[in-house]
């Protein structure tokens, strides 16, 4: 069989979408593409459009596999966030790689964006939605706020946060 990129990501898309909408438990909104899959060969990570029902979408990444957000919500629960946010506070050289990895998403998002998307912010006004925001639409480049948001966009493309969790991870098993 002879297909494009395009019609192969259409039909992987097809193929996934009732587990897609299993795992959100809602229809998706934006659904671009499956981008990371887990152990078990089951979509993890999608990505999607950075304009949904007319408006920015600045969460280029979403984490869909159900264990790794269980995990993530236990971790959260169990006040991770503030340690993380500790560690972070009290090094120049974490926070300085932090911002690295907002200019790096900030990149991947540019990139995914169609002209008319870009056309269409920039006529509305409402493009600094994504050039002032990284990682899930995170402003304060020094704030950690949700692992949900880091780890998807760590499945992806390696960066601080998701490395810092994949260390807790490995130290709990």
């Amino acid at each position: 069989m002879n297909t494009t990129n395009g019609e192969a990501r259409t039909e992987e898309l097809a193929r996934w979408l009732g587990y897609i909408t299993d795992a959100l438990d809602r229809e998706p909104r934006g659904l671009r593409e499956i981008v990371g899959w887990n152990d078990a060969g089951q979509p993890a990570v999608i990505r999607v459009a950075p304009v949904v029902d007319g408006k920015p979408f600045p969460t280029l990444y979403w984490l869909i596999d159900p264990q790794w957000n269980l995990l993530l919500d236990r971790l959260e629960a169990s006040g991770q966030i503030a340690a993380l946010q500790a560690m972070v506070d009290q090094s120049a050289t974490l926070r300085s790689r932090m911002r690295e990895d907002h200019a790096l998403y900030r990149d991947a998002r540019d990139r995914f964006m169609t002209l008319e998307e870009k056309q269409f912010l920039e006529a509305g006004g409402m493009m600094s939605a994504f050039t002032e925001r990284g990682i899930g639409g995170i402003v304060d480049p020094d704030r950690v706020r949700c692992l949900h948001t880091w780890y998807a966009a760590h499945w992806v493309q390696p960066n601080s946060i998701g490395g810092l969790i994949d260390d807790i991870v490995a130290r709990s098993d």
